[in-house]
């Protein structure tokens, strides 16, 4: 059995941390206000009082809150690629880091429905492939409710 090579899909790198023991985004604080960053910028602190120009590197929370949800019931334009032969309907969630004050979107793993999510509900982040070809898994993050009821993450 040949092992593929695991990249990050279109564009990501960087985001994450994919190989990790326990996945996790990849953002920046500043180091003047402490204000998060994700995905990485370097244009200057987002924090409209700050005039900080430095960065560290930081693994961002892998847990948070549901603060929105939605389906994806459309193919949606390219860049998207299609994982399989024609478009399954998915989840999107808007995930609240409480200690860094930030909402991510990321698509939520198959197998759960928007019936499965709610308001306020905890995810985790995890790793799974987007898609493949022959010699490559192209990977992104997506979360899981704790409470997992299905998915292949």
């Amino acid at each position: 059995m040949t092992t593929k090579t695991r990249v990050p899909a279109l564009g990501a790198e960087g985001w994450f941390a994919p190989d990790a023991e326990l996945p996790h985004l990849l953002g920046l604080r500043c180091t003047t206000c402490g204000t998060y960053v994700f995905p990485k910028a370097g244009h200057g602190c987002p924090n409209p009082a700050c005039l900080g120009i430095d960065f560290d590197e930081v693994e961002l929370s892998r847990t948070g809150t549901i603060w929105s949800y939605t389906n994806a019931c459309y193919q949606p334009p390219p860049p998207f690629v299609l994982p399989g032969e024609s478009h399954e309907p998915f989840c999107i969630a808007a995930v609240h880091l409480a200690e860094e004050g930030l909402v991510i979107m990321g698509t939520v793993v198959a197998g759960v429905t928007v019936d499965d999510l709610s308001v306020g509900q905890e995810v985790e982040l995890v790793v799974d492939v987007l898609f493949s070809d022959d010699d490559t898994d192209h990977l992104i993050w997506k979360w899981r409710p704790t409470n997992a009821i299905g998915g292949d993450a």
